[in-house]
């Protein structure tokens, strides 16, 4: 027991000396380093920033304060101190020893403020002990950290903490220990095993971590080593040129620089003497031998630089071989990044297709909800109206309106749906009753009378409205995009809209074939002669028709507006690609629009995919195809019925 009290005793007295030693060496780093620690370079601050963190509790103290730019230096002798708020003052602490200062103004001290490429260096150095925190945000901040910049050191570090309470957590820190494995590890099989582990992971990191690995150089050697790790061997004339490997010789200092004739022949002109050049006579010189053996002579005597000659160019390039070789030294490691790469290369290329895909099922959907309510005038009453695409904008305008009154932008939105329809459907009527219906059997003039009526709608939206595009805000659910991986993607908005525009599709299918305004409507479309002798009347069918339409390209107006310019000329950016939708799905058939929008959509989203800086050229290729499609098929995919048949 006695000597149990002793040892106790002496643990006691050694601790405070220990402390004591520990001390002195923050502070000779601090003293060493105190211009880099007051005015620190990111390229430069790494050996510092691991001697403070070499140097115990205390280092990782001065940088956890450094990081959080509460490091600072006492005005009145220029000490080191860690600065924390106190109400309108500070309390500091001496960062070299940890003892209290006391209270300060914040007067007292220079605050020293590091920029984001030095707390970058900070938190990487912090991580290592982060990881293990107690707080949750710490050991995310750590992670993060070694997201961004790690090293061989903290690899182990890392494997110590891979347990996390949070599973989340766990799982990131696993992935994180398999890419830093593949970078650091000093064991192959190690590294092999956490690559072939990935699978074909398309992550943006992983990808990152074996660029590294199959990064090449171009050398040229006369013997190539056994264990030399070859990418490629190049073939002179094919993969390389002539001058690019004698280039590369010259510049590792392998051979002289070449010597061009009209070079050789004004050296060797500027070194005559009695006749003779490096012992040549000057009627042999007219001999490119001759000439090679002269200007040999003179090399040899010291008196020009050394040069090579085209033979001795050819006999260079015959000795080297000219090889791309791996930074990575070993072999099976490139092969198992080669393979993960091919395979990771096969995933996006589906993923982009479809990505491309979604795409094109968006740009679908749009053209669809666009073209519905054209369908409905042009397909079923046969009516060419040129302004179909003001009513869009009219709709637009409309939900710009209820959000000047209504601030919620979801109210605002439900408001202005059903406003929209009401709206356009009233002008849609008006434009029938007024100009339409005495044009029925005309119809170049109806195609001028809605053209001039489009221009007119046109000029009283920028009356009211002014030129200036109008915000129509979504509201914040239908921000941001649903995200699949760092590839698939789609916006929220374009999802909507896909969704509304199967809304209308069943609307549209339920009024038609489940209504008597449907079954009047397809009466008039097949016979109006015969449907008026049943008691329909056609004026009526085709003024609702007409309503219907309208009001229908009003709530397109209002969904479109939510992702483009609310503008007067926003309906001229949808009229040519609705016309064109309707036309090669099959006038008069709601089935014809939908197949038209899908085959503009996807074949446009091709197109750019070929092209994508020049969506003018996939337009005008697209429309190429169109006319050329209409003259196989001029009926469209769906041949239409009725009066729309015959027109």
């Amino acid at each position: 027991m006695r000597l149990f009290l002793l040892a106790l005793a002496f643990v006691a007295l050694a601790l405070p000396f220990a402390a004591q030693a520990q001390s002195p060496d923050l502070g000779a780093v601090i003293a060493q380093h105190r211009d880099q620690i007051e005015k620190p370079s990111r390229q430069s601050v790494g050996p510092v920033i691991e001697a403070i963190a070499a140097s115990g509790p205390l280092g990782a103290a001065l940088l956890q304060a450094w990081g959080d730019r509460l490091l600072a230096t006492r005005k009145s002798d220029g000490l080191l101190v860690i600065t924390a708020p106190d109400g309108d003052g500070l309390i500091l602490t001496d960062a070299a020893t940890g003892a209290g200062l006391g209270a300060a103004a914040e007067g007292d001290v220079t605050l020293l403020r590091p920029n984001s490429g030095v707390r970058g260096v900070i938190s990487a150095a912090l991580a290592g002990n982060a990881l293990s925190d107690p707080d949750p945000k710490r050991r995310i901040e750590a992670l993060d950290s070694l997201s961004r910049r790690a090293d061989a050191s903290q690899l182990a570090l890392l494997r110590q903490a891979l347990d996390d309470p949070d599973p989340a957590l766990t799982a990131r820190k696993a992935r994180l220990e398999r890419l830093l494995t593949i970078q650091y590890d000093p064991d192959p099989a190690a590294r092999i095993t956490a690559i072939e582990s990935f699978g074909g992971d398309s992550g943006l990191d992983f990808r990152a971590s074996l660029n590294p690995i199959l990064t090449t150089r171009r050398v040229a050697l006369e013997q190539v080593p056994a264990d030399a790790n070859i990418a490629r061997k190049l073939s002179l004339g094919s993969d390389l040129s002539r001058d690019e490997a004698y280039a590369m010789l010259v510049a590792d200092g392998t051979a002289p620089a070449r010597l061009t004739s009209d070079a050789m022949r004004a050296t060797l002109a500027q070194h005559i003497a009695d006749g003779m050049v490096g012992g040549v006579s000057l009627a042999q010189l007219g001999d490119q031998a001759a000439r090679d053996r002269a200007y040999t002579a003179l090399e040899t005597q010291g008196i020009v630089q050394p040069a090579a000659s085209e033979a001795e160019v050819d006999a260079a390039l015959s000795r080297y071989n000219f090889l791309d070789l791996y930074a990575e030294p070993d072999a099976d490691v490139t092969t198992a990044a080669r393979a993960a790469l091919r395979g990771t290369e096969t995933r996006i290329g589906l993923m982009q297709a479809a990505d491309l895909s979604l795409d094109a099922l968006s740009l679908a959907s749009i053209y669809f909800l666009a073209a519905i309510g054209l369908a409905v005038t042009f397909g079923v009453m046969g009516v060419i109206n040129m302004a179909h695409g003001e009513f869009i904008m009219m709709g637009a305008y409309t939900g710009y309106v209820v959000q000047q009154f209504i601030t919620d932008k979801t109210v605002s939105l439900i408001v202005a749906l059903p406003l929209a329809f009401a709206v356009t459907f009233a002008a849609g009527v008006a434009l029938e009753r007024l100009v339409i219906r005495h044009l029925y059997k005309r119809p170049l003039e109806t195609l001028l009378a809605t053209f001039g009526v489009s221009i007119a709608l046109q000029q009283l939206a920028k009356n009211i409205f002014g030129t200036q595009a109008r915000p129509l805000t979504s509201p914040a659910w239908l921000d941001g995009a649903l995200t699949f991986n760092d590839v698939v993607s789609i916006s929220y908005i374009r999802i909507a809209i896909f969704v509304l525009a199967l809304v209308f599709l069943g609307l549209y299918l339920f009024i038609m074939n489940r209504t008597r305004l449907g079954l009047e409507v397809r009466a008039v479309t097949q016979n109006p002669g015969m449907a008026a002798s049943m008691g329909i009347s056609p004026d009526r069918i085709n003024m609702l028709t007409f309503g219907l339409g309208s009001g229908i390209a009003g709530i397109a107006g209002v969904a479109i507006g939510l992702f483009a310019k609310v503008t007067s000329e926003l309906g001229s950016d949808y009229i040519v690609q609705s016309f064109m939708t309707v036309v090669v799905g099959g006038v008069g058939n709601i089935w014809g629009t939908l197949a038209g929008a899908a085959l503009i959509g996807f074949l446009q989203k091709g197109i750019e995919w070929f092209n994508p800086a020049n969506t003018l050229a996939a337009q005008t290729y697209m429309i190429l195809f169109i006319i050329i499609f209409i003259q196989f098929r001029p009926r469209g995919i769906i041949a239409a019925k009725g009066r729309a048949a015959g027109a």
